[in-house]
């Protein structure tokens, strides 16, 4: 089911981006969480992500991605996060997949 109405201007706000997972780092203290460096095209960020029940470091690091860019950042354990990793999740959370483009496409490409 559907969850709320999003208008069109607020759409179009978000900046959803195509990156690429650089390094993948476990997170002192964090049982769910990484630190992941993201290439970005332009630039590099630094995201922190709760992957970590899901996904190997190695079966991250290389893998494409989508961003939400313009995300405000948010502290996880003492980390700046800048953006979002996206990602399906099925209804118990058992299962998480990364959003990935469909083919080779430049980093930094906007996703709208």
């Amino acid at each position: 089911m559907v969850e709320g109405i999003v208008s069109f201007g607020d759409w179009e706000k978000i900046d959803l981006r195509v990156g690429e997972i650089l390094e993948v780092e476990d997170v002192p203290g964090a049982d769910k969480l990484y630190k992941l460096k993201i290439d970005l095209g332009t630039e590099t960020r630094t995201l922190v992500a709760g992957l970590k029940q899901y996904y190997t470091r190695d079966e991250l690091e290389g893998k494409r991605c989508i961003v939400f860019c313009n995300l405000e950042p948010k502290k996880l354990k003492g980390i700046e996060s800048k953006g979002m990793i996206l990602a399906s999740v099925n209804g118990d959370h058992s299962e998480v997949k990364l959003l990935q483009p469909d083919g080779e496409i430049e980093l930094g490409s906007k996703v709208s």
